[in-house]
């Protein structure tokens, strides 16, 4: 007996639905919640969506290239949009106040030189604001700063930690007492 994916009840033979994007296997009543796949075409399906061989279309060529540079390496893990994304640091706020005021400008002048509001600027360094992509590098360029958190040091200490086990959650948890 196999347990509905969705409400937990036993089903002995489950019925195989999308629902907003997830396969699911559930039981006859919560098959109404999504639509019902038929168990041929969804293994074939599914195996040229995320086909990683060259056989898909000429449209999907970079999407499947990108997938299969990042299978190639052997982690087995899919790449996501956060893969690529610069994490800023944590302490932009301090740094763009800093850069400003070693350059001599108001936060009204730097407004302006960027083309942005005054009420921004004061809202990034107070830190109750994350700038956005675009302002973040008018920002990097004009005040020749990097806000970027250089994370890669963390992402080494995981993919190079031995396949042993030897990390608990002990060794990278630091406590706040």
């Amino acid at each position: 007996m196999v347990q509905c994916e969705m409400c937990g009840k036993e089903v002995s033979s489950p019925n195989r639905v999308k629902i907003e994007g997830a396969e699911l296997d559930v039981c006859d009543e919560c098959t109404d919640f999504g639509t019902e796949l038929k168990t041929e075409d969804s293994s074939s399906s599914t195996s040229t969506k995320y086909s990683t061989s060259s056989s898909g279309s000429s449209g999907s060529s970079s999407s499947s290239s990108s997938s299969s540079s990042s299978s190639s390496g052997g982690s087995g893990r899919r790449r996501d949009m956060f893969d690529e994304m610069d994490e800023i640091a944590q302490d932009f706020d301090d740094q763009i106040r800093s850069a400003r005021e070693s350059k001599g400008l108001s936060q009204k002048e730097l407004a302006q030189q960027l083309n942005e509001k005054a009420s921004l600027i004061r809202k990034l360094e107070q830190g109750n604001s994350l700038p956005s992509d675009d302002v973040r590098t008018k920002i990097e360029k004009s005040l020749g700063i990097d806000l970027s958190a250089g994370g890669s040091a963390d992402d080494e200490e995981w993919s190079s930690g031995s396949s042993d086990g030897s990390y608990t959650l002990g060794d990278v948890v630091k406590r706040k007492d």
